[in-house]
């Protein structure tokens, strides 16, 4: 069967039937065909065009999300009945992202072409990981694609969750500490210089924490913006070399792990991840050696993934997976004795799940608590800088009456 052309999302105005002025959206795989089916639908188009992408493109990326989403769509309508090629197809029409259509359409024309969906998945790499083709493809082999992306879908949400709890918990704070400190900087380049001219014909020594904050405003307007292309040039280096240095990478994940509250809060998100992966990919029917394969490049971190890989050599020995757990000193007790268990009676990915909701349970309350305690110690953070600026500029003022 011929490979369709990808469907482009055109922009268009014209008249109805009763001659009143209407606009809108239509996809179709040319400007010619944009205007056919317009014509059908009983439009008189004045006007189409194809949509301009955004210049960076940022709001019709696809993200995770997305992904998410439309995997429990397909789940879902896969357990109602509908057939996978007019699922595909009836999401790919219905989907508000252009670029969501048109890969969606893709992989339909790739499916009807007789291809697996696992094939046609893998040709997106970006949006759709190894271990989602992998779960994929084992539920066609299988003939039980409807319960297998039932799983995938619950997986996708779980680990959506899990991710969007700690965003959550990590955006609040800096965001308010990039807020105070564009404010301090304002302070300090345009309000301090004028009280600087104000405190000149005092004719007095101005108090030392007056002095500071007037030295520190100095510094910042002669070399603020040095300072600021340095850091710009920092960060950029910094992301290039931690892209291409594995080393860094691992070294920057062994060193998170230690920080106070965080570190202990990423432990336990790496910990629920590995055990939903684990048990989502084992219940599916792939064999442990290749679930922990899969576990190991979605444990999020270097440390936990070295770890995995290490379990995953020693099981292949023919070592029971509880025993290889607890040699490598990274998981806690109750995690390898629950293992043990499962192991033993033959029950491991329920165990595993079990698992992975205490876990991602700890991570909600513990990210829940850090929340609520950086919330009085980022205002008493702003009240101390800000509040200090204004003391030191209202210092000399209230000491007027010295030198009068």
């Amino acid at each position: 069967m011929a490979r369709e052309k990808a469907l482009d999302t055109f922009i268009w105005q014209g008249k109805n039937r009763k001659g009143q002025d209407i606009k809108g959206e239509i996809t179709a795989s040319s400007l010619t065909e944009a205007r056919n089916l317009l014509r059908r639908q009983g439009v008189s188009a004045t006007k189409v065009k194809k949509f301009a992408k955004p210049l960076f493109g940022g709001g019709d990326k696809i993200n995770a999300a997305d992904i998410c989403v439309v995997s429990r769509q397909i789940a879902t309508m896969l357990a109602a009945g509908v057939t996978l090629i007019q699922t595909i197809d009836m999401i790919a029409q219905g989907h508000a992202k252009a670029s969501m259509r048109k890969m969606l359409t893709n992989i339909g024309n790739d499916v009807k072409a007789g291809n697996p969906l696992s094939k046609a998945l893998r040709k997106y790499p970006e949006q759709f990981e190894d271990l989602y083709c992998d779960l994929v493809e084992t539920g066609e082999q299988s003939g039980a694609l409807e319960t297998i992306y039932d799983r995938i879908a619950t997986y996708k949400e779980k680990a959506e969750a899990l991710k969007s709890k700690i965003k959550k918990a990590m955006f609040y704070p800096i965001a308010v500490l990039v807020v105070a400190f564009i404010v301090t900087t304002i302070l300090l380049v345009f309000v301090v210089p004028q009280f600087e001219e104000i405190f000149s014909s005092f004719g007095a020594e101005l108090p030392a924490f007056t002095q500071l904050v007037l030295a520190i405003s100095k510094f910042v307007q002669d070399y603020g913006l040095y300072i600021a292309a340095a850091i710009a040039i920092g960060a950029v280096l910094f992301q290039r070399s931690y892209k291409a240095s594995k080393d860094l990478r691992d070294s920057l994940d062994k060193k998170i792990l230690k920080i106070p509250v965080i570190g202990e809060i990423l432990k336990k998100a790496s910990i629920a991840r590995f055990t939903r992966t684990l048990s989502t990919t084992f219940a599916a029917g792939v064999p442990l050696i290749g679930a922990l394969e899969s576990a190991a490049g979605a444990a999020g971190n270097a440390v936990f993934r070295d770890a995995i890989l290490y379990i995953r050599k020693e099981v292949a020995g023919g070592m029971p997976m509880h025993t290889a757990m607890r040699a490598t000193n990274v998981f806690p007790d109750m995690v390898t004795q629950m293992i043990a268990i499962g192991e033993e009676s033959g029950a491991v990915d329920e165990m595993l799940s079990k698992i992975a909701t205490i876990y991602e349970r700890e991570v909600d309350d513990m990210v829940d608590g850090l929340t609520s305690l950086l919330e009085p110690m980022i205002m008493a953070v702003l009240g101390v800088v800000i509040g200090g600026l204004i003391v030191a500029m209202y210092l000399p003022i209230f000491q007027m009456g010295n030198v009068v």
